[in-house]
């Protein structure tokens, strides 16, 4: 496989996001690199990939150049390989923050939340509690779509749909975690690492992100404690424990997850259609 897959965030104060957008851009297209940057007052969130030397070209150049006055020098990267390359082409984004929570007060890039690591995490899976012995709480943070494509076993899902509406839901479901040890956790870690703080904020005293996010957590241990597979944003769909793609499609028409099973459906026409958009499909199931 000669593609190199890379994620990777970083909370942290960005003040040149308008100056730094052209001369990444420019960076990334002589690189041949494909994929979106985000760069917000909170951070950066980033998935590109390309070339294996040229990816590793970026990684130094991201970590080390003068321009960025060494806010990313420790910048972690999640790395996977694939034949083809996932990414139509490659942007550079301005926004207001990196994943949109609506809470300003929530500031990661002040004071990072609490993390566990992925072998301590299988740790406590393992034993069924964590180091001090409380029952542990996995939280799923990502939207239901991705939820239903895999997730950890007994996780908490409020099938939320966008990531604004989390403060509400546990809000509303508080006694859930109370008195146990709460792991927040999403593809990546930036979801979780603003959930975990949002949760110490509202008085949830023993709560951690999965550092690295599911991820990590699958390149560290594999599957362990997990069940299905992992959804990502790029042409891939979605990933196994092994951090290969899987046979799971997404939608061209309605950018509906398709399973294997509804991908036989005839209602199924790849780039056009699937059961979940077809208009037979849909006459059938009133029927």
């Amino acid at each position: 496989m000669s593609i190199l897959n890379l994620s990777a965030y970083k909370f942290v104060t960005i003040e040149d996001g308008p100056a730094w957008r052209p001369l990444v851009t420019e960076r990334c297209n002589a690189l041949g690199l494909k994929g979106t940057i985000l760069l917000a007052p909170e951070g950066i969130n980033l998935f590109i990939a390309g070339p294996i030397a040229e990816v590793r070209e970026f990684i130094d150049y991201i970590r080390t150049d003068a321009l960025f006055g060494g806010r990313f020098a420790d910048l972690q990267f999640k790395e996977s390989l694939s034949a083809k390359q996932p990414f139509r082409r490659m942007l550079v984004k301005l926004k207001r923050e990196i994943i949109t929570m609506k809470k300003p007060a929530i500031k990661p890039e002040l004071g990072r939340a609490p993390s566990v690591d992925a072998p301590t995490l299988k740790a406590w899976l393992d034993r069924g509690h964590d180091d001090e012995g409380r029952p542990v709480v996995m939280l799923d943070t990502r939207n239901a779509f991705e939820v239903d494509v895999g997730t950890f076993d007994n996780a908490l899902d409020y099938r939320i749909t966008k990531f604004s509406e989390f403060p509400e839901v546990i809000e509303q479901n508080r006694a859930d975690l109370q008195d146990k040890t709460v792991v927040s956790f999403c593809t990546g870690g930036i979801r979780c690492e603003k959930a975990a703080i949002h949760m110490k904020e509202v008085g949830i005293e023993h709560v951690y992100q999965l550092e690295g996010g599911i991820l990590k957590y699958f390149e560290e241990v594999g599957g362990a404690h997990y069940t299905g597979e992992c959804f990502v944003f790029d042409y891939r769909t979605a990933l196994d424990p092994n951090l290969q793609p899987t046979a799971t499609a997404q939608c061209f028409g309605c950018r509906a997850v398709v399973s294997v099973e509804d991908q036989m459906s005839p209602f199924y026409k790849p780039g056009e259609t699937c059961p979940a958009c077809h208009p037979d499909a849909k006459v059938s199931r009133a029927a």
